[in-house]
């Protein structure tokens, strides 16, 4: 159980492409542990392993879905919303995974990225995808995913290719992305 630290661009290691996993042992279910403590922590709702500096083809994915009976009028303080993690969580562990047969459809989401801190920016990107990917003890699976998960998961691979969401940008957004982030950076 650790917390990792994790990269941030322009950090060089985020632009490597992953080696696939060939030991399922001890070594990776800690990996897998430490990066869903350094995801919750963080918090975020997806992290792949080269983020915490490990050029490996894994991912963890917890979207933790918002309870549906819960009244939002609850956060919502003086204008102020406060994003309320729920407690229930549903931990996905990816290793090795593919993406198979994407749509042609599109779908837009506002994306963010624990490499990339407090930017946010509409990425494209096939609204559903069928994918395979082994769990912790090598076994092959196959799930078609839709909707914020589809998002996500490919967001995630990407990183696996040493590619961040705000290569998807114009040169124009990506630049102007970066320097935010500089910036941020020097005034704290």
């Amino acid at each position: 159980m650790a917390i990792r630290e994790i990269l941030e661009a322009p950090d060089p290691r985020l632009k490597t492409v992953s080696t696939p996993v060939e030991k399922f042992d001890d070594e990776l279910k800690t990996l897998v542990e430490d990066m869903f403590d350094t995801m919750y922590d963080a918090p975020g709702i997806g992290l792949a392993a080269i983020q915490v500096g490990v050029p490996l083809r894994v991912l963890v994915i917890d979207l933790q879905p918002e309870d549906t009976d819960a009244e939002p009028e609850e956060c919502d303080h003086g204008g102020h919303h406060h994003h309320h993690y729920p407690t229930k969580k549903e931990p996905r562990i990816f290793v090795n995974p593919e993406i198979l047969d994407p749509s042609e459809e599109l779908s837009t989401y506002q994306e963010g990225c624990l490499s990339v801190p407090d930017i946010y920016a509409d990425v494209d990107r096939p609204a559903t995808c069928r994918v395979r990917w082994q769990d912790l003890d090598g076994t092959v699976h196959e799930e078609d995913m839709e909707g914020l998960l589809a998002t996500c998961i490919q967001h995630e691979m990407d990183h696996l290719e040493g590619i961040l969401f705000i290569d998807h940008l114009s040169r124009l957004k990506r630049n102007m992305a970066l320097k935010k982030l500089e910036k941020a950076r020097k005034a704290a």
